[in-house]
């Protein structure tokens, strides 16, 4: 359940209803907006008569909340999320840009590609460390070397860095290279490593499962935000289908769908959602229109010789025009590019 404290209630006010919802057995995670205190009560307790809450003083209202979802729901939080990671506002009025190879291949690659999305106006670098592939002869990614490339390519160009961590183990190496951490849609039910994402002091971007329907994915989201991390970031990367003309399905409907349920900014992946470079950029448009807080995309300055999944990245020119195209998407809705 939810309980809203009255705008003009004290802390002393606030630390009682803690203190009385965890002695009813409660969890409690406290969301402090603009105007007033928010807390999220959580817990299995069919029997418990929140008349006992209500009648505290300092509390407004006591919302009981039906979503399976407690954290991630817009009954929680009812204003949108905002997160800075360095000058840059994730879920604010600006889109925010994400671009950059698929995985980091070498030092000259990493460079060429971050000059040329930041001459863009990209603020944040994507890059693949760890690679989980189909294939176990795939390209798996060049480890702690190619994290040390993405940082450094990254600072050169006044970039921040997001990649993905594919297990446990590698959380606290990521962190210290990273500012946002990707959970694949390979591992978004993995619910043990989600727990343990939740306590990284950065902020997550938890990728739409390939089967995932969206309740399933904003309870992924919840693992994380109910283990103490409380920046995750969606991304719609397409499902899959019966369809076989893409890669995958990319599910538009989804964007406001999510708007509506959750409070959690969410991003579009075209690129792995369609699969095939001349389709991305229609896309990312129809994303943007349809309330997408930003977008990802992969871009490589020689894709035919790309390690990884080079027929889904953009040319830099083709970047360029998709930036001009967002751009002017983003203030036909009222918004900005970042």
């Amino acid at each position: 359940m939810v309980v809203v404290l009255e705008p003009e209630a004290t802390e002393e006010q606030i630390q009682n209803v803690i203190r009385v919802l965890h002695e009813h057995g409660f969890d409690v995670h406290r969301s402090t907006g603009v105007q007033r205190t928010v807390l999220g009560a959580i817990g299995v307790r069919p029997e418990f008569d929140h008349r006992h809450i209500a009648v505290l003083p300092g509390v407004a209202e006591v919302i009981r909340i039906t979503d399976p979802y407690k954290l991630a729901s817009r009954a929680f939080k009812r204003e949108g999320s905002v997160y800075t990671v360095g000058d840059i506002e994730i879920g604010g009025k600006a889109v925010v840009a994400i671009a950059g190879p698929c995985s980091v291949e070498s030092e000259e690659q990493i460079f060429t590609i971050a000059e040329r999305v930041a001459r863009s106006g990209v603020k944040i670098l994507r890059g693949g460390a760890y690679k989980p592939r189909t294939s176990p002869y795939s390209f798996q990614g060049l480890g702690i070397e190619g994290l040390k490339l993405l940082r450094r390519a990254a600072d050169e160009f006044g970039l921040k860095v997001i990649t993905e961590v594919m297990d446990r183990s590698q959380i606290a190496e990521v962190e210290e290279y990273a500012d946002i951490l990707q959970v694949g849609a390979r591992n978004m039910q993995n619910y043990i490593f989600l727990k343990e994402l939740g306590k990284a002091s950065k902020p997550v971007m938890l990728k739409r499962g390939l089967s995932a329907t969206i309740d399933e994915w904003l309870m992924a989201a919840e693992y994380i935000l109910s283990s103490g991390n409380q920046q995750v970031i969606l991304c719609e990367r397409g499902i899959r289908t019966f369809e076989t003309a893409t890669r995958n399905t990319f599910d538009v409907g989804a964007i406001p769908v999510v708007k509506k349920k959750s409070h959690l900014p969410i991003f579009a992946d075209p690129s792995h959602a369609v699969g095939i470079r001349d389709k991305v950029i229609p896309v990312a448009r129809a994303a943007i229109a349809a309330g997408a807080d930003g977008i990802m995309v992969e871009v490589h300055h020689d894709p035919d010789h790309a390690l990884s999944d080079g027929p889904q990245s953009l040319y830099p020119d083709q970047f360029d025009t998709l930036m001009k195209e967002i751009r002017l998407i983003a203030e036909a809705i009222g918004r900005t590019l970042a």
